[in-house]
């Protein structure tokens, strides 16, 4: 699926009916999720299915099973697995996942099996780096996986507010080793942080909640989203 050449809005979705408001609100992509009390999980493949057959932006699909960004051992990741070659059957060909050793660290037996399964899909490392022992170092050590694409983060892990200048002093490092993916910032962003970003060099942005103006218990809403469009693109505009 195509993406826009300006500044790209992420938003979450639920199910087909956040789907469909927020790409009529003009979002470029979608994360797919279930359980959002546990901060995402690995949506059902018939949630994917019906979303896929409902709008025709890019989706990128959660591979993770429980709470928090242990991969669950052995049998984690074995069930990581087979949740990742079942979307893949049903056509995913866009992923989000990210997990940590106990020492804070890149799991990297985990996420390289999982990205083998994935067989070069591009994909996104999640808000587990803002929970990394090392950014620098977790960077640096996944930098050659196949298909790594971009990491959400908010810089910190109590988000945005606290992360502003971690955000803008890793997009300064844009295009040195560990440092070519895309940043896509979310986890408490507001409009009020966009300006900011945009001129730090950040042109991707994540929202969930603030596409909701009922909270996690309502849906999308197209408005909400188109706000953030709108906002987000007159501000890319003074900073092209």
């Amino acid at each position: 699926m195509s993406e826009r050449k300006s500044a790209l809005l992420e938003v979450i979705a639920l199910g087909v009916e956040d789907a469909v408001a927020a790409q009529d609100g003009g979002a470029d992509r979608l994360e797919l999720v279930t359980d959002m009390a546990a901060d995402g999980l690995t949506p059902p493949v018939e949630t994917f299915a019906g979303i896929r057959a409902s709008v025709d932006i890019s989706l990128r699909v959660m591979l993770r099973l429980s709470d928090g960004f242990a991969s669950g051992g052995e049998r984690g990741v074995e069930a990581l697995v087979r949740a990742a070659g079942e979307l893949r059957a049903a056509g995913a060909d866009e992923f989000v996942l990210g997990f940590l050793d106990q020492r804070g660290g890149p799991d990297l037996d985990a996420v390289e099996q999982i990205v083998a399964e994935l067989d070069g899909c591009r994909w996104t490392f999640h808000r587990a780096i803002d929970r990394a022992g090392d950014r620098d170092a977790l960077r640096k050590r996944l930098a050659g996986l196949p298909g790594l694409d971009g990491y959400l983060t908010a810089g910190s892990a109590t988000g945005v507010d606290d992360g502003l200048s971690v955000l803008v002093a890793e997009a300064a490092r844009c295009g040195e080793p560990g440092y070519e993916q895309r940043i896509m910032v979310g986890g408490g962003l507001r409009l009020d942080h966009v300006p900011q970003l945009l001129a730090a060099g950040v042109d991707a942005f994540h929202i969930g909640g603030a596409a909701r103006p009922l909270g996690w218990t309502g849906p999308v809403s197209a408005v909400a989203v188109r706000e953030w469009r709108a906002a987000v693109d007159a501000r890319a505009a003074l900073h092209a």
